[in-house]
């Protein structure tokens, strides 16, 4: 499954969804992770009550399973959790994204709370797909 970090120094967990310029992207299963991108956003992204702004970021993480942000709108968080995307807010800004990464691969190995299991279930192909 692919999770997704707000982040401006590509290390911790430390940028507001909206205001988000880059976005970094993993691939994680129980065996690892491995990173596959940085989503750059341009423009004029910090709080200004326009809504339409975060398009852009809606439509690049709408194969991600998790997104992990600073904080982030109610209104942003109710349009990823419509596109099926779970969005965490980090503990803090010194949150690093590999600490993130090592405690979800161990979580996936084991027995994963049932926020992270429904989670799964969308990327998880049944007989039907």
């Amino acid at each position: 499954m692919k999770i997704a970090f707000t982040t401006s120094d590509r290390i911790h967990i430390n940028a507001h969804f909206g205001w988000a310029k880059e976005i970094d992207v993993y691939e994680i299963s129980d065996e690892g992770y491995e990173f596959l991108e940085t989503l750059n956003f341009e423009g004029d992204l910090k709080e200004d009550g326009n809504e339409d702004k975060i398009n852009p970021k809606l439509d690049a993480l709408v194969d991600c399973t998790i997104v992990y942000v600073t904080a982030i709108g109610g209104s942003a968080a109710a349009r990823l959790i419509k596109k099926g995307v779970t969005p965490v807010k980090a503990k803090s800004e010194a949150e690093e994204i590999s600490e993130v990464l090592n405690k979800l691969v161990k979580t996936l190995k084991g027995n994963p709370p049932p926020w992270l299991r429904k989670a799964l279930r969308k990327t998880t192909p049944n007989f039907a797909d």
